[in-house]
C-alpha cells in the first residue's frame, strides 16, 4: 500500500539542505533583481513627484474606483477559472467522457487566442458588447487553461490507492475525492488562479475593446492623451500592490504542506470513472464551454477573413509572422535563463529569503505591458542607448512580463525530484554542477520545456510592450492586427489574427501533449 507523508514547516526545512548562501541563492537573487528593473523605474518616477503628490493621486476617488473595478474583475475571473477549471480537468483526466484526453488538447487552445482577438471577434459580431460582464466572461474563457492543464496533470499522477483506502474506511465517492485527492489539487489550482488574476490585472487589449475602465486602460489612455508618464507610474504602483496581495493569497491557499509518496507500494494508472447517464450532458457542457471560447472566435475570423481577402498583402504578412516568431523566441530564451535558478531555489529551499525572491519575480507579470515598455525605453535611452529599440530589449521585456509562467513550471518539476538523489550523487564524488547536469536537469526537463512553451505562446500575443519596444520598422502579427483594428478595419485585420492564432496554437498544442505524456 502506498503511503503519503505530510511535511509541515520545520519538518520540511529539515528535509532540505540548510547550509548558508549558495551559488543557487546568488543566481536566483540576481535573476530576481534583473526582473524587477521596471519596478525600480516606476518607484523612481513616482518619487520624482514627491510623496505628497503621490498620495494626492492615490487618494483620488477615481483611483479608488479603479482599484475596486480591477480587483473585482481579477478576483471574479480567478474564482471562475478555479470553479470551472477543476471539474473540466477531472472530466478530461479521470472520466470516460467522449473524446477523453483529447479534451486536454482542446483545453490548451485558448492559450493560442489572445484575449484581445477574442474580444475583437465578439465586438465585430455584436458591437454593443461592453462592460464588466463581457470582460469577465471573455477573460475567464481565455485564462481557463491556467487551471485546467496543471490540475489535469496532478489528477493523472495521483495514485488511485489513496481513494481506495478512503473508500474502505467508509467514505463515499465524493467524500473520498474531497479528503484524499482535493488537497493534492489545491496547489495547482491556486497557482493557476494566481496566474489568471495577474493576467487580468495586466490585460490591456480586451478591456480596451470592451470599454471597461481598469488601471491598464486608464494608464494607457492618460499617457497617449497627455504623455503624463509620472501619473501613469503612480497608478502602476497600485497594480504592483494589488499583485502582491494576490501572490500572498495564493501562498496561503497553497498551504505549507508537501506530500511525497514513499515506499514501493503498488502504483497503477488511474482507472476511468464511468459517468453513466451523465456522460452526454458532460460532453454537451464541454462542447458549449469551448464553443464559446473557440467556436465563436473561429467562425467570426473565417467570416472576416473572407471579407478582407482582397486587402491582404502577402509580403507584410510574411514579415510580421517571421518577426513574431523571432521576438518571442528571444524572449523565451531570456526568460528561461532567469527562471531556472529561481524555480530551482523555490523547490529546494523553504526560507523567508526564497519566498521574497520568488514573489519579486512574479511582480513583473502584474505590470501592464505599456508600463514595462515605457520603463525599458527610458532606461535604454538613459543608461544603455545601444539597446534602445533593439530585439534584445524587446525580448527582455517579454521575459519580465512572463517570467512567472516559466518559474511555476520549473518549480513544479524540480519539487518532484527527491533531494536525496542529489545528495547521493555528491556522496559518490560528483560535484554540484555535475550532479545538477546528470540528475536534476533530465528529471526537470519536461517542466522546463513546458515553461518555455508557455512563455512562447504568451509572448507571441503581447501587444503594448511590443508597440513600445519593437525596433523601428519591425511589425509583428499583434501590432499589425491592432493597427488595423484601431481604425475599425476588422476585415483587413483578420488575416493577421488568424495567423497569430495558428502560430500560437503550435506551442499550445505541444504544451498539452507534454502534459499528457508527463501525466
Amino acid at each position: 500500500m502506498a503511503a503519503t507523508l505530510t511535511a509541515r514547516g520545520p519538518a520540511r526545512q529539515r528535509s532540505t539542505r540548510t547550509s548558508g548562501v549558495t551559488a543557487l541563492h546568488v543566481l536566483a537573487t540576481a535573476a530576481s533583481l534583473v526582473a524587477i528593473v521596471p519596478l525600480g523605474y516606476l518607484v523612481a518616477r513616482a518619487g520624482g513627484l514627491g510623496w505628497g503628490t503621490v498620495w494626492d493621486v492615490l487618494a483620488q476617488e477615481r483611483t479608488v474606483a479603479l482599484a475596486v473595478r480591477s480587483v473585482g474583475l481579477a478576483a471574479a475571473v480567478a474564482l471562475t477559472c478555479v470553479v470551472v477549471g477543476v471539474p473540466v480537468a477531472w472530466l478530461a483526466a479521470r472520466t470516460d467522457v467522449p473524446g477523453g484526453r483529447w479534451w486536454l488538447a482542446v483545453a490548451a487552445l485558448p492559450l493560442a487566442v489572445p484575449s484581445y482577438v477574442t474580444a475583437y471577434t465578439w465586438v465585430a459580431a455584436v458591437p454593443s458588447v461592453q462592460g464588466f460582464l463581457p470582460a469577465w466572461l471573455l477573460l475567464s474563457l481565455s485564462c481557463l487553461p491556467y487551471v485546467v492543464l496543471p490540475v489535469a496533470a496532478v489528477l493523472s499522477r495521483v495514485d488511485p490507492a489513496l481513494e481506495d483506502v478512503a473508500r474502505t474506511l467508509g467514505a463515499g465517492p465524493v467524500s473520498a475525492f474531497r479528503r484524499a485527492v482535493s488537497p493534492l489539487l489545491l496547489p495547482a489550482a491556486a497557482a493557476g488562479g494566481l496566474l489568471a488574476a495577474l493576467y487580468v490585472l495586466s490585460d490591456f487589449g480586451a478591456v480596451s475593446l470592451l470599454r471597461f475602465d481598469s488601471f491598464t486602460r486608464v494608464i494607457y489612455t492618460s499617457f497617449r492623451a497627455s504623455f503624463d508618464r509620472t501619473t501613469a507610474a503612480v497608478l502602476a504602483l497600485v497594480l504592483v500592490v494589488l499583485a502582491v496581495g494576490f501572490v500572498l493569497l495564493e501562498r496561503r491557499a497553497r498551504g505549507r504542506d508537501d506530500r511525497w509518496r514513499v515506499g514501493g507500494g503498488v502504483s497503477r494508472v488511474p482507472t476511468q470513472i464511468g459517468l453513466g447517464r451523465l456522460r452526454l450532458p458532460a460532453l454537451a457542457a464541454l462542447v458549449a464551454l469551448y464553443g464559446l471560447a473557440l467556436g465563436v472566435p473561429a467562425v467570426m475570423l473565417a467570416v472576416l477573413m473572407l471579407r478582407g481577402r482582397r486587402a491582404w498583402d502577402a509580403g507584410e504578412w510574411l514579415a510580421a509572422a517571421g518577426n513574431t516568431v523571432l521576438a518571442s523566441g528571444v524572449g523565451t530564451g531570456i526568460a528561461l535563463v532567469l527562471a531556472v535558478p529561481i524555480g530551482m531555489l523555490a523547490a529546494r529551499r523553504v526560507d523567508r529569503w526564497t519566498r521574497v525572491v520568488e514573489s519579486a519575480a512574479y511582480l513583473g507579470h502584474a505590470l501592464p505591458g505599456v508600463l514595462v515598455g515605457l520603463s525599458l525605453v527610458s532606461l535604454g535611452l538613459a543608461v544603455l542607448p545601444g539597446l534602445y529599440q533593439s530585439l534584445a530589449l524587446l525580448g527582455f521585456g517579454y521575459a519580465v512580463l512572463f517570467l512567472s509562467n516559466a518559474i511555476g513550471s520549473v518549480r513544479s518539476a524540480a519539487v518532484q525530484v527527491p533531494p536525496v538523489l542529489e545528495e547521493v550523487g555528491r556522496t559518490l564524488g560528483a560535484g554540484g554542477l555535475t550532479t545538477w547536469r546528470r540528475i536534476t536537469v533530465p528529471m526537470t526537463a519536461p517542466g522546463i520545456t513546458a515553461g518555455a512553451l508557455l512563455v512562447l505562446v504568451t509572448a507571441m500575443k503581447e501587444l503594448p510592450a511590443t508597440l513600445m519596444l519593437r525596433p523601428t520598422g519591425m511589425d509583428t502579427l499583434a501590432t499589425e492586427l491592432w493597427t488595423r483594428t484601431a481604425v475599425g478595419a476588422y476585415a483587413e485585420a483578420a488575416p493577421y489574427a488568424v495567423t497569430l492564432v495558428l502560430a500560437a496554437a503550435v506551442p499550445a498544442f505541444l504544451l498539452a501533449q507534454l502534459v499528457g505524456r508527463t501525466a
